[in-house]
């Protein structure tokens, strides 16, 4: 059976994107990247050096040839601001495909869903290809999806603090009325918060923290490829269903005692 991932009709094999912030040195970020197979990494553009040759530069360490780079606009907390980010991301490496994210306030790194329709809108009508990081509000998700948005992207749960996916019923709605990629983005702190939200449906997962935050690091992010891996084949596969009696795992017909 075909398991097509396709985002702005670009096929990726891995279903695992990448954050390339808070690593120690763009070694380490490279080799956690190589152990993940991420096809996809996150670039902040306000953050992460991708034009200055003076100093170190992440396409050194991570081929944008054979890598897909997402530029982000990470730290803008206003819609004028984000497409300012985009559009000198698009002019200094040509990215199309962007990520939007528009932060509500420094303390929860909430979107601030008003100025992300107002940029995802404007983005748009610029033909660039817009993944966006937005809440877990199925309106809010199908608003993005009727502006011309290439996938939504709703938080787990708060960035960078490993709370997993505590509301799984809104990520599962999301995505049953979702015709676009639906991405978790935000909260994953662990292989089994990716499994899970694999197992709820979701096209893929993004994670940062909980791979560079790990003790090891290059052992996390394989262990992240493959809880994305076993979550896709479990929800693919269809679980069984639920019961509230039990059921003997073996057959009791033609026991001696029958």
């Amino acid at each position: 059976m075909s398991d097509i991932f396709k985002i702005a009709n670009k096929i990726f094999n891995s279903r695992l994107i990448v954050g390339t912030g808070k690593y120690k040195d763009l070694e380490e970020t490279a080799a956690a990247v190589k152990a993940s197979k991420a096809e996809i990494v996150t670039v902040a553009v306000r953050r992460v050096n991708i034009t200055n040759t003076k100093e170190p530069l992440l396409m050194d360490f991570i081929d944008p040839k054979k890598i897909t780079y997402l530029p982000n606009t990470a730290g803008c907390f206003n819609s004028e601001d984000a497409l300012r980010t985009l559009r000198l991301a698009k002019e200094s490496g040509g990215w199309n495909l962007v990520k939007l994210e528009v932060l509500g306030d420094k303390q929860t790194l909430y979107p601030n869903m008003q100025e992300t329709f107002k940029a995802a809108t404007i983005l748009v009508k610029e033909g660039f290809d817009v993944m966006v990081y937005c809440s877990d509000d199925p309106i809010a998700c199908k608003q993005l999806e009727e502006i011309g948005v290439a996938a939504v992207m709703p938080l787990g749960s708060l960035i960078g603090s490993g709370q997993g996916i505590p509301n799984k019923i809104n990520i599962e709605i999301i995505k049953k009325q979702s015709k676009i990629p639906v991405i978790v983005d935000a909260g994953i702190g662990t292989a089994s918060d990716a499994v899970i939200a694999m197992e709820l449906g979701s096209d893929g997962v993004l994670v940062n923290s909980a791979i560079a935050k790990a003790n090891n690091p290059i052992l996390m992010a394989e262990s992240m490829r493959n809880a994305v891996i076993s979550g896709r084949q479990c929800y693919l596969s269809g679980r069984m269903k639920k019961t509230f009696t039990a059921s003997p795992s073996s057959p009791t017909k033609g026991n001696i005692n029958n």
